[in-house]
């Protein structure tokens, strides 16, 4: 084991003030009581307080000075909060995740404005003005998504979005395609941290069996918000300049910017009990007052280079990451892909020769597709985790997010075929929706899926899972437009969408049975994951 996994499992051993006992248990850990575990802790001096349920007012009843919750049920843990304030304050983080992937797709109607006005003559160019916003979301969660677990969600959000504000707002002044594509670029890195740090909300404010319903609704925004750009700046595009793509969604983001200052609340644990202890140590004037993470002392540029480090440790040592970034990237890719084919299949008069907007409302297609695998997973992913935890007594498993990839296995590809052929045999415009719709399903179905199962799998860690995961899932999204316009000039529609549906069932079958199969054994070994 190299240095670095030694030094998480060290960590991992020592008590995690924001871990609670619920996720220990649904992750497959049977109920040791407070004895064992305290014979379990004594090597290291600390005590999983919220496991023995019992405690002084926000201190260790073992170490009286080691601020942390009081018991299991203490009001001020997220995950005990009120549903009314966990919905607030998720509603609010779904709405920034909301309006960073509008922008990544709003700009394609446009595309041929931009490339009149800026004199853009490649259509590889013409392309990577859109793209290169997602090339930002494989970076920026890498290095910025990581700072949530040092200084809280809240925080890293706002600033992200106010980043993202910023230089959303420069697009829309750009006077070159260099000013374009850089501006874009920056406006991607601060956008792409919503999705990510919303996983690490959902994994603090939600129980495991609570997760797959906030996981359907949180997925929604981040698969929805693709579809939704492209009709609006459809529109925008044929009624007024280009540059108001821009300029409308900077203001949309400004109005969700101030609500977030209002109503968005800090849910990451650590963060919660480090001001805790603040509290406590102004109060008393006691300065031993800390929680277990001041105990380790670390210096800021060792907590960051920990956790900036992290999500590539993630990446690079972890089966369960790797199998997850290779299932996803390709579903992820192939909804960008998808799109991209929109504006020549509907508006090329060799096609559907529809106009501008009315082609932009073929996404709506998309749009419902979503909407259909969202309320799937909301009725059933819950229902199929307590039944499954039901039968392996009331012992829950991130692995009873599974079964329902075998929906996806079979929309997924069946979307892409009936999609690829009707619109190469020119059938009526509903058929290729159809295709569309059926393939969108299955992609917010495996998303979700997905999702719950990494925040399952790594609760307090879920925000740099998440990062890891996105990296190829985000060059995925951006790479795979570049080359569609290739790939359908030789192979057309038809079979173009052929290849892509053969490659997912190739991918989409294995991948679920190996995590089903293996599942449990990679995360027991692993000095991250929860049980």
């Amino acid at each position: 084991m190299s240095e670095q996994d030694q030094s998480s499992s060290q960590d991992l051993e020592k008590a995690d003030s924001g871990f609670t006992s619920d996720d220990v248990k649904e992750n497959g850990e049977k109920g040791h009581n407070a004895n064992e575990q305290d014979v379990g802790l004594e090597e290291s001096g600390q005590q999983e307080l919220e496991k023995s349920g019992t405690a002084e007012s926000h201190t260790s009843e073992r170490d009286p000075k080691l601020v942390t919750w009081d018991g299991p049920d203490d009001p001020e843990n997220p995950k005990n909060w009120p549903k009314k304030r966990k919905w607030i304050t998720m509603g609010i983080v779904s709405m920034f995740t909301l309006i960073s992937p509008v922008s990544s797709t709003m700009v394609a109607p446009a595309l041929d404005a931009i490339a009149s006005d800026l004199h853009i003559t490649a259509e590889f160019v013409s392309q990577l003005t859109l793209s290169i916003f997602i090339l930002a979301y494989a970076i920026g969660p890498l290095f910025l998504g990581p700072f949530s677990e040092n200084y809280g969600r809240a925080i890293v959000l706002q600033l992200a979005n106010m980043f993202y504000l910023a230089f959303n707002i420069g697009c829309g002044f750009a006077q070159t395609t260099g000013q374009l594509i850089a501006f874009r670029f920056l406006s991607g890195l601060g956008g792409s941290v919503p999705l990510v740090v919303g996983g690490g909300v959902l994994g603090d404010s939600f129980r495991p069996e609570e997760r797959g319903t906030a996981s359907a609704i949180f997925s929604l925004a981040p698969l929805l918000g693709p579809s939704i750009g492209p009709i609006v700046g459809g529109f925008i595009a044929e009624n007024t300049t280009w540059r108001w793509v821009f300029w409308a969604t900077s203001i949309a983001t400004g109005v969700m910017q101030v609500a977030g200052l209002f109503f968005l609340q800090e849910t990451y644990a650590p963060q919660i009990l480090k001001k805790r202890a603040q509290r406590l140590r102004k109060e008393t004037g006691d300065p031993s007052y800390q929680t277990e993470e001041e105990r380790q002392n670390k210096t800021l540029p060792q907590a960051l280079r920990t956790s900036l480090v992290r999500p590539f440790v993630l990446l690079f040592t972890q089966p369960i990451v790797q199998v997850l970034t290779l299932y996803m990237a390709y579903i992820y890719g192939l909804m960008y892909l998808l799109m991209s084919t929109f504006p020549t299949l509907w508006t090329d008069p060799k096609w559907y020769n529809e106009s501008t907007g009315i082609g932009g409302l073929n996404y709506i297609s998309l749009g419902l597709g979503s909407m259909l695998g969202t309320y799937l997973c909301v009725f059933l992913n819950d229902r199929t985790y307590r039944h499954l935890k039901a039968r392996n007594d009331d012992t829950g498993k991130p692995e009873y997010r599974l079964p329902l990839l075998a929906i996806t296995m079979i929309c997924v590809p069946a979307g892409l075929f009936i999609y690829g052929w009707t619109a190469q045999t020119h059938q009526h415009w509903i058929a290729p929706n159809i295709g569309a719709c059926l393939f969108s399903v299955g992609n917010m179905m495996t998303f979700q899926c997905m999702q719950t199962y990494i925040v399952d799998t790594y609760t307090r860690y879920a925000a740099s899972a998440l990062a890891a995961v996105s990296v190829l899932r985000s060059l995925a999204a951006f790479g795979f437009p570049l080359f569609a316009p290739y790939m359908y000039n030789d192979l057309s529609y038809g079979w173009g969408n052929s290849v892509l549906a053969f490659i997912s069932l190739g991918i989409g079958i294995p991948a679920p049975i190996f995590l089903w199969k293996y599942g449990e054994k990679l995360r027991n070994h692993s000095p991250y994951a929860t049980g």
